[in-house]
């Protein structure tokens, strides 16, 4: 799978770099979600003190967004908009049956997971003192250092085991809604191929058809290139601009050539 940021790139093994633009804010959710997700398990796994800081430092901001509306429900939500889209598919010639059937298994133990966690399930988490005394000194810079917070450095110094075995407790809270978002955002990516478009001058638009349900733009660009796409719009219209990078100390602008790049509207 993919692990996309918004409107950040990610590098295939092909040697192709995809940059991704949320067109809702549910989308735009999802995607910070599944952008802290998978760096958080990954550094959880590891014996260094400074991935244990970052894995905690990302479930607290993981924590912070799923405080924030009932995510929870836009995640079943949309796991019945896919499971209905694949169902209608049973009915088509050609399909691979045993295929669809492992999605709609999948996509239904999912949702069956995170309907089984209820409203409640991040209630651990925020009554937790230890991760509450984080998140607090957290906003401060240098705030988790040492001094500030004894208790931490000292849970830090714990073997990997005793540590891994928190952290996971933890993650444990919030793993069933955010496999169902990592689930989600691959069937919405793999609904749309990609198209080769150009953008004259270095700029594209597109508007969108009336009854077009779009989610997420895609663009593609060979992972060499000096351009990187700036994108802007919503689910009637988007506009991409081409700027071309070339140091740090100097302001990226807008490509002057005709772009040729790929676009997949999902």
């Amino acid at each position: 799978m993919v692990e996309p940021a918004e409107n950040i790139a990610t590098q295939s093994a092909t040697g192709v770099a995809h940059y991704e633009q949320p067109l809702s804010e549910r989308m735009r959710t999802f995607l910070r979600l599944e952008f802290l997700y998978h760096p958080m398990l990954r550094n959880s796994d590891q014996d260094d003190d400074w991935a244990t800081r970052a894995t905690i430092s990302t479930l607290i901001e993981i924590l912070a967004i799923l405080s924030r509306g009932d995510v929870r429900s836009e995640v079943l939500s949309e796991l019945d908009h896919q499971i209905g889209a694949l169902d209608r598919f049973q009915s088509h010639t050609g399909v691979d049956g045993g295929r669809l059937g492992s999605l709609m298994q999948n996509l239904s133990t999912s949702r069956d997971e995170i309907a089984s966690i209820g409203t409640g399930y991040l209630k651990s988490l925020k009554e937790s003192h230890f991760l509450n005394s984080i998140k607090h000194r957290s906003a401060i810079p240098g705030g988790t250092c040492e001094f500030d917070l004894p208790e931490y450095s000292h849970w830090l110094r714990q073997p990997i085991q005793r540590r891994q075995q928190d952290m996971a407790q933890w993650i444990q809270s919030i793993r069933p809604l955010c496999d169902g978002v990592t689930e989600v955002l691959w069937l919405i990516r793999e609904s749309a191929q990609s198209k080769e478009q150009q953008a004259s001058n270095g700029m594209y638009q597109h508007n969108m058809q009336k009854d077009a349900n779009c989610r997420l733009l895609r663009v593609s660009l060979s992972a060499g290139s000096s351009l990187f796409p700036e994108i802007s719009g919503s689910q009637h219209r988007f506009i991409i601009r081409f700027l071309e990078w070339s140091t740090v100390e100097q302001r990226a602008v807008q490509s002057s050539d005709d772009v040729t790049f790929r676009l997949s509207i999902c």
